[in-house]
């Protein structure tokens, strides 16, 4: 039976499980939008494409399987470009879709064409792998071959185009495999290496996991959880890896900001990261609170990329393999002569549980504008149980770090790229990844939150539960304290500041969201259960002081320690 390409696309996403559509219904598209609708997927326009691949790629992160973000072609896929690369370097899989004209890359001298640029050329450093589907009978091995690219190794996004004269013509092909016929099967490390990794972790006094960014995009924390009481250790996040997973929430330090994770990394002495790469803000695993003990600490790495095993660092025992399967292969070899608690644990956790208390006891109360100390644990402390936490901003994510006073079991975002502006879209993304069930918090400062501040739209469209908290100080806070910290107080400064005029929750209105407007802090806590209970998304105005978020920024040092000249 005769099929379009565009329904053809349609099957072979569905056999991989994939029911989510992002972007803006270019003409080119709309066969393909009605369609997916049609069949029940959740098709969503926002309104920039940059947003479209921020959604798609928030969803990607929350689901643990691709997803599939459209575009026209020209201006459109270039605006989504930015996010492509945000992608790339925050290794999530999302599969970018744009229009094209007609069989573009044939030998042919073609000037003065409207909507056109050589779109493949753009994406060559962005894309993990990018194709043309020119005929339509490559419409399976190039859908097929994205998604396997967008998962193989680390994952990264992919690239597909689509000429204007494809998307309608017809293939005579038999049905696509159903998915349990024809799903990725996750690779396990070998037997040999699994028992080498076993033997350490038995005979080790001081075992820590580093867990990363890819336990929770692969959504593979619940065995993390069972090898870390198995191993009776601490969990170490890295600042990629900032969800809790459910159930050692109690165990879990922040790497570098917490003094039980400092005490824990460095004595040490077998290390079993997990879903990380060892770059710059673990230290590549051998400097600052690595070095005492550096020559004679192991290393465990699981990672499904070969390649990127025994860079920056030398590892003992490399699990290659998808963190899915080898962490499994670890609990049930370990399930045999589990360890007892490490004689710390009790203290360190202790000590960790004190250290939120007094950081929020000791968030200054100001009589003017909130400090942004006392922003962050007064949203924090009102953060529903159950939530999605999703963070943006520069300066106020720095306090994030070290005064949030929730641990929540999903945390979004942007930390390898440190893009400004991802946070609503991520947010959104959220939303609808989980079906709008959970509440989500976006905590953002008004710089980054004006970048895609246009998608409450789409908050309002859809009824999201959803309240954002913005830390209002009209400058680029970061950026401020910067020219501070190289010029002197009172020095000059330009392009860093902003009016002051803007109401964000004025605008929240204007898009069909509440918006509130809160001074005092013991007002934030109840206006943010005010917000929830209302069922509309919300925007929250909160000022803070300027001279607080650009001067005293918590932990900075440690956060420059991230950057190579820093790190020695």
């Amino acid at each position: 039976m005769a099929t379009p390409v565009y329904k053809r696309m349609l099957d072979l996403f569905e056999a991989e499980g994939i029911n989510t559509l992002i972007g803006i219904p270019d003409p080119n598209f709309v066969h393909l939008f009605l369609e997916a609708e049609s069949r029940g997927w959740t098709v969503i326009a926002p309104h920039h494409e940059e947003s479209s691949g921020f959604i798609s790629e928030a969803i990607a992160r929350m689901t643990g399987k691709p997803a599939v973000c459209i575009a026209t072609l020209g201006p459109g896929i270039a605006n989504a470009s930015g996010a492509m690369m945000c992608a790339l370097v925050e290794n999530s899989p999302v599969i970018f879709i744009g229009g094209q004209r007609a069989r573009i890359t044939e030998q042919r001298v073609r000037r003065g064409r409207i909507q056109f640029i050589q779109q493949m050329d753009l994406f060559k450093n962005s894309a993990k792998y990018s194709a043309s589907i020119e005929y339509a009978d490559q419409t399976d091995e190039i859908i097929r071959e994205s998604i396997r690219k967008s998962l193989s190794g680390v994952p990264g996004p992919t690239y597909i185009e689509l000429p204007i004269h494809v998307i309608t013509e017809e293939l005579d092909l038999p049905p696509v495999l159903k998915p349990e016929q024809y799903r990725l099967v996750n690779q396990s490390a070998g037997a040999k290496e699994v028992a080498m990794a076993v033997e350490l972790i038995s005979k080790a006094e001081n075992p820590i996991i580093l867990c990363g960014h890819g336990v929770h995009t692969s959504r593979g924390g619940a065995a993390v959880a069972e090898l870390a009481k198995l191993m009776g250790c601490p969990i170490i996040q890295t600042s990629g890896g900032t969800s809790f997973i459910k159930g050692v929430e109690d165990r879990t330090f922040p790497y570098g900001f917490s003094e039980a994770a400092v005490d824990a990394v460095v004595k040490s002495d077998v290390c079993i990261a997990i879903g990380t790469e060892m770059g710059e803000p673990v230290h590549y695993g051998k400097t600052r609170h690595w070095a005492e003990k550096n020559a004679t600490r192991k290393w465990i790495y699981i990672e499904q990329d070969p390649t990127a095993i025994g860079v920056n660092r030398p590892i003992d025992v490399p699990l290659v393999g998808d963190l899915r399967a080898v962490v499994p292969q670890l609990v049930e070899a370990l399930q045999i002569s589990p360890r007892a608690e490490h004689p710390e644990l009790a203290r360190w956790i202790s000590e960790d549980k004190a250290r939120l208390e007094r950081l929020a006891a000791e968030a200054p109360i100001l009589d003017g504008p909130m400090h942004t100390a006392r922003w962050v644990v007064e949203a924090t402390k009102a953060f529903p149980e159950n939530g999605i936490m999703v963070r943006d901003g520069g300066a106020t994510v720095i306090f994030q770090w070290t005064y949030s006073q929730c641990k929540p079991n999903d945390v979004v975002w942007n930390q390898n790229f440190g893009h400004l502006g991802t946070g609503l879209p991520y947010a959104l993304g959220a939303c609808i990844a989980d079906g709008g069930k959970r509440p989500v918090m976006l905590t953002t400062s008004d710089s980054a939150f004006l970048f895609h501040i246009g998608e409450l739209e789409v908050a309002a469209r859809l009824k999201m539960p959803l309240v954002v908290v913005v830390g209002v100080d009209h400058q680029w806070g970061l950026e401020v304290g910067v020219y501070k910290r190289t010029f002197g107080k009172g020095s000059a400064e330009t392009a860093v500041h902003w009016s002051k005029d803007v109401r964000f929750d004025k605008i929240a209105e204007g898009f069909g969201c509440q918006g509130l407007y809160i001074e005092k802090a013991e007002d934030l806590a109840p206006a943010i259960e005010k917000a929830y209970a209302s069922g509309r998304p919300t925007v929250i105005h909160v000022p803070i002081d300027p001279n607080v978020n650009s001067e005293e920024m918590p932990n900075y040092s440690e956060f420059r320690t991230w950057y190579a000249e820093g790190s020695q």
